[in-house]
């Protein structure tokens, strides 16, 4: 029996490479996203075509949306259907923690939680829970930090029997996008994938734009200027394409204004 994984999949580059280097490590993955109503859904459409890409090219990855979007109205966030603007910069600005989604981590990971270890005793096996949480998101988000993936995981255990049978893997923890992106490179590489293609596939914008029914990333917004940061230090473009309120725009204007904010901060 292959060594099987339940990932928290958000459409993201991070969760995205997260499923590259548990395929490429001889994994069985079942993947879930989450709709809690977030206005970049475009991730989930990005995600589905993500995992399409992968089983037409010789991997098996079990996907499934789990619907949350109820949640919304009462959630106080700007990243929320009917929350404030979200504000644009860098991570490293104070207005940032407006992007927080009150206890997301924490909803997620109990659902997560409840697969893995249904799997487990369906399967007679371990199973690891996989994240692509890193060091980048521990000084806004505190549900990415280790200290709140052990409580987490003390609760789990506390409240389940069997609940030894399911472990973490966050192989990226300490590491930043551009780290990640290191190894989704290598990962493609293993698997036989087209980089553009798998990383084309994914958002990590949080203000996309839609012009004419096509979603574009923006790259004002930090998320957006964390990655475009990580695929300059690559020395690649983005194969993502970006736009601004007067339209598409090319990776020149992108690129420019990303070292400009990073000049600033």
């Amino acid at each position: 029996m292959k060594k099987q994984a339940v990932l928290s999949l958000s459409g993201g580059m991070d969760s995205s490479t997260v499923l590259l280097r548990l395929l490429a490590d001889g994994y069985e993955v079942t993947a879930l996203s989450f709709d809690y109503g977030q206005k970049h859904k475009v991730e989930l459409e990005r995600a589905q075509a993500l995992v399409d890409y992968l089983n037409n090219n010789g991997q098996n990855v079990k996907y499934g949306t789990i619907k949350l979007d109820g949640l919304a109205p009462m959630l106080n966030s700007a990243l929320v259907e009917g929350g404030d603007e979200v504000p644009e910069g860098h991570y490293e600005q104070e207005n940032m923690k407006e992007t927080v989604v009150p206890n997301r981590n924490k909803i997620f990971s109990s659902i997560i939680q409840a697969v893995a270890l249904s799997i487990a005793n369906e399967k007679n096996t371990k199973v690891h829970i996989a994240m692509g949480i890193h060091a980048g998101d521990h000084a806004i988000y505190p549900d990415c930090r280790q200290e709140f993936r052990d409580a987490d995981y003390a609760a789990f255990t506390e409240g389940n029997w069997d609940a030894e049978r399911v472990s973490y893997v966050t192989p990226y923890l300490t590491g930043d996008k551009y780290d990640i992106l290191v190894d989704g490179t290598t990962c493609c590489d293993r698997l036989g994938l087209q980089f553009d293609i798998v990383y084309k596939n994914t958002n990590t914008s949080y203000k996309p734009i839609n012009i004419n029914g096509t979603w574009y990333s923006d790259y004002k917004s930090a998320s957006s200027v964390e990655r475009v940061e990580a695929f300059l230090k690559l020395g690649r473009p983005d194969p993502v394409l970006y736009a601004d309120e007067s339209g598409v725009v090319t990776w020149d204007v992108v690129q420019k204004h990303v070292e400009n904010v990073l000049t600033e901060a």
